[in-house]
C-alpha cells in the first residue's frame, strides 16, 4: 500500500531554518505530484506548496521566497527547505500525493494520498 512517511519536524528560533522531507513507497513515484500543507490549531489545512512530476513548483503566497521544494525520485523523496520561519509558520506539516497532472495543484481534495504529519514549532 502506498505510504508517505514526513519526517524532520521540531522546535525552532523564529528566523532558524528547518528542512523536512517525505518518503514515499508503494507509488511510483516519479509519476506523481507531490504537495505540502499544513494545519495549525483550530484552523483548516491549508496549501503550503508542490513539487509536479517534472519538477515544476508553486506555493502560497505566505511561504513565497522562504520556503522551497524539491524531490529526488531515486530516493522517493519530496523536501520542503523552510527558511526565515515566523511563529506563524508553526502547525503540523502534511506531504501529500496524487497522480500527475497538467497543472500544479493547490487543493487539498485531489490528493489521493497522505502522510501523517510532523509537528513544526517556530518560538518567538
Amino acid at each position: 500500500q502506498v505510504q508517505l512517511v514526513e519526517s524532520g519536524g521540531g522546535l525552532v528560533q523564529a528566523g532558524d531554518s528547518l528542512g523536512l522531507s517525505c518518503a514515499a513507497s508503494g507509488l511510483t513515484f516519479s509519476t506523481y505530484d507531490m504537495g505540502w500543507f499544513r494545519q495549525a490549531p483550530g484552523k483548516q489545512r491549508e496549501f503550503v506548496g508542490t513539487i509536479n512530476w517534472k519538477g515544476t513548483t508553486g506555493y502560497a503566497d505566505s511561504v513565497k521566497g522562504r520556503f522551497t521544494i524539491s524531490r529526488d525520485n531515486a530516493k522517493n523523496t519530496v523536501y520542503l527547505q523552510m527558511n526565515s520561519l515566523k511563529p506563524e509558520d508553526t502547525a503540523v506539516y502534511y506531504c501529500a500525493a496524487v497522480q500527475r497532472r497538467t497543472y500544479l495543484s493547490q487543493n487539498r481534495n485531489l490528493y489521493d494520498y497522505w502522510g501523517q504529519g510532523t509537528q513544526v514549532t517556530v518560538a518567538s
